[in-house]
């Protein structure tokens, strides 16, 4: 893998990036640069694509809460290229396959290139399911007036458009990184999620003869007379768990192990390193979301061109087979067979809850550990940072080795618990559902990454109201 990677060097720095700043960019100007991006988002994800028909339908329509996408637009991938990217460099650095010191300006560099090769190579793999699996239809009428009655033509521009907005979601998430607040996935998971969540609150389009948002909803239930635990039960349920879920998020990123740590040359000069419960953040549980929406995504697309061996389904819904078990549970509708109409008996869905919860806790730690690693958050790179810092721990030689050995004792530990920990949440939460129609993962993520940019906002503004700060923690 070393000497093809030398080979590919010339290509891989040569991908084209979003250029740095030179400099220290103004706070205010990256909260102008976050929100123009916000802005565009939400812009692209209102341009329909054009020349699709009515009929179309949504591969991706379990899973749009986590890839921030919005079906029947230009943003119709969301960042699942992305983050399908990830998932295969976490894997392949994790298996020490990838051998790429990211701590190095030349491996930084492989690394990204190779990233954004494997993102293009996403972007195609994923558009290409939606046209020859026949979910997204090319509009006859369109074909008929302008290319002869060619269907081909009309799927091929659709596709040309889907790859568009693919590339645009690439480009705006390092956009955000660079010269904004955060990261661009994180933003857009933030947008997409509490779009929905508002929306779940104060929809007015009415199903079953009554609005779809909770507060117009109750109030219709109860102007009607009609039976309020049929009618509402759910929806208070939702309701229960999304507070829950915003409680737990806000209290266990503040749950914290602190390093205490001296500077060696200045005395008196003493700091803390956190090491958080959720140390990882939330980000390996998308990765493994996303995992298993693309196993989905196969699964469905080989059922809609005849080949039923490892699941059949109901519209984007599995119903049977293989598919039926790596599938994760959204909401009570799916589980309570006592309450609602499933066609499958109590012990597959038993079954499907083990698999997906095992999926969920396992996959959630794996991923945790390979991405402390390739983030430079393991306990090598951050005794590297600290030793750099002139920053020791009180009673302990200022040594590298020594630093990595004291801080094995806890990251790693805090690592896998966080990851566990997320993963079980975030099964109970898809149990109940939310409010607004979004998985309870998706909630969980948008809770926590809001957290964080809340706390990352708070840190640029000390920093920049005391600019020596920047110099002191590598931000200049």
């Amino acid at each position: 893998m070393g000497s093809l990677l030398d080979r590919m060097e010339p290509l891989l720095a040569a991908m084209p990036t979003v250029r740095s700043p030179e400099g220290h960019v103004h706070f205010k100007n990256k909260l102008l640069w976050t929100a123009g991006i916000l802005i565009l988002y939400f812009a692209l994800t209102n341009i329909p694509l054009w020349g699709i028909s009515p009929s179309s339908q949504d591969l991706f329509s379990y899973w749009r809460a986590l890839l921030a996408g919005q079906s029947g637009s230009l943003l119709q991938l969301g960042i699942g290229p992305i983050v399908t990217a990830s998932i295969v460099l976490q894997l392949l650095k994790g298996a020490d396959i990838l051998h790429i010191d990211t701590s190095e300006a030349r491996g930084q560099v492989l690394y990204m290139g190779l990233q954004k090769i494997l993102i293009f190579v996403m972007i195609i793999l994923e558009a290409a399911p939606n046209l020859v699996g026949g979910f997204m239809q090319p509009d006859p009428a369109i074909a008929q007036a302008l290319f002869g009655g060619s269907l081909f033509a009309v799927s091929f521009i659709i596709f040309l458009q889907i790859c568009i907005g693919g590339l645009l979601i690439v480009f705006m998430d390092e956009v955000v990184t660079k010269w904004g607040i955060g990261s661009g996935v994180g933003l857009f998971i933030i947008a997409g999620i509490s779009q929905a969540i508002v929306g779940g609150f104060i929809n007015w389009n009415a199903v079953d003869a009554y609005p779809v948002g909770f507060f117009p909803r109750i109030v219709a239930v109860i102007a009607s007379g009609a039976n309020f635990l049929q009618y509402m039960g759910p929806e208070i349920i939702a309701l229960i768990t999304t507070v829950v879920i915003f409680l737990i998020i806000v209290y266990v990123e503040s749950t914290r192990i602190e390093i205490p740590l001296a500077h060696a040359q200045v005395r008196g000069a003493r700091a803390r390193f956190p090491v958080k419960l959720i140390y990882a953040s939330v980000l390996p549980m998308i990765l493994v979301r996303v995992l298993q929406a693309n196993i989905q995504m196969v699964g469905l697309f080989l059922n809609n061109v005849g080949i039923t061996i490892f699941g059949t389904f109901q519209g984007t819904t599995p119903i049977g087979g293989l598919m039926y078990y790596l599938a994760p549970i959204n909401g009570p509708s799916q589980w309570m067979w006592w309450a609602y109409p499933i066609v499958n008996a109590p012990w597959q869905i038993l079954i499907r809850l083990g698999i997906d919860t095992a999926v969920v806790v396992v996959g959630g730690a794996i991923f945790a550990l390979f991405w402390i690693k390739t983030a430079g958050l393991d306990s090598k790179d951050v005794a590297r940072q600290i030793q750099g810092s002139g920053m020791s721990i009180p009673g302990y030689r200022r040594n590298p080795q020594v630093l990595e050995k004291y801080l094995d004792r806890y990251i790693p530990r805090v690592t896998v618990i966080g990851g566990v920990f997320i993963g079980v949440l975030s099964v109970a939460a898809n149990l109940f559902g939310v409010i607004g129609s979004v998985s309870g993962t998706g909630l969980l993520l948008t809770v926590s990454i809001t957290y964080r940019l809340y706390e990352e906002i708070a840190s640029q503004q000390i920093m920049e109201m005391y600019p020596f700060m920047r110099t002191f923690f590598g931000k200049d």
